[in-house]
């Protein structure tokens, strides 16, 4: 009768023990998706990042264009006031 108490405790632990880690195997497995997702998420806003500084990047006139357009005002200025 001990004997019978005793391997139906045993072949409930095995029986606890084998279920929780399949309870692990399945939270590993949604933790592997999420990650998947974040990673996925994190490449295309890395790109639309990329895109946003490209665009800013070129947008900006560099120093020397300004620098040139100015040289050209004064040499037009300085063209109209010999004239008069």
């Amino acid at each position: 009768m001990i004997d019978h108490v005793v391997l139906a405790i045993i072949i409930g632990t095995l029986a606890a023990i084998v279920y929780s880690l399949r309870i692990l195997v399945l939270m590993e497995r949604r933790m592997a998706k999420m990650e998947y997702h974040i990673e996925r998420l994190v490449i295309k806003i890395e790109r639309v990042e990329k895109g946003i500084a490209r665009k800013l990047k070129a947008s900006k006139p560099s120093k020397k264009k300004k620098v040139a357009k100015k040289r050209v005002v004064k040499k037009k200025a300085a063209k109209r006031k010999k004239k008069r």
